[in-house]
């Protein structure tokens, strides 16, 4: 019994070392820049300009193909792409009247190690007034050359009586 415990001991080893320096490699430090922020920023800019022009497909290849990625809604979470995707179609449907999206007050930071979370606000408007707003966060899975949703989670705010202007004209 005793040589099989420091076998396993000895075998166990070399993979602790490896966990070991492994975690120490993929440590972010404070202040590191390492493109997570502008990467999303452009990624979320894509996806309102999809959503803008009509463009079901290219808003949904933000989000990750696994069948994990999830979408909370009101009535619980969605799982996988197509799931997620049925639930947008009736807001890109030809004849639905669809408000303009943009994102404001974003917030980017990583996790190690291929992990990202942003938060913000998503503003739909029409005519130069703001239809609906909320808050939202995203967790983010780095995938091969880019960073894919694999957890969106909105939650709409109620509109103040008086409605403020939009900052951009339509």
């Amino acid at each position: 019994m005793r040589t099989l415990i420091r076998r396993s001991a000895v075998s166990l080893l070399p993979l602790t070392c490896v966990i070991t320096t492994m975690a120490c490699t993929f440590e972010v430090k404070e202040g590191e820049d390492t493109g997570l922020e502008a990467s999303v920023t452009a990624m979320l800019e894509r996806s309102a300009d999809a959503w803008n022009r009509g463009d079901l497909d290219a808003f949904m290849s933000d989000y990750s193909s696994a069948s994990t990625t999830s979408f909370m809604t009101p009535d619980g979470p969605v799982y996988g792409p197509e799931r997620i995707r049925t639930g947008y179609e009736p807001a890109f449907a030809a004849d639905a009247r669809r408000d303009s999206l943009r994102f404001e007050d974003l917030n980017i930071r990583r996790l190690p190690p291929l992990i990202g979370l942003a938060t913000g606000r998503y503003v739909l408007h029409r005519d130069g007034r703001v239809t609906a707003t909320g808050w939202f966060t995203v967790v983010l899975r780095r995938v091969g050359d880019g960073w894919r949703i694999v957890h969106d989670h909105s939650s709409p705010s109620p509109l103040p009586e008086i409605l403020p202007e939009t900052e951009s004209a339509e």
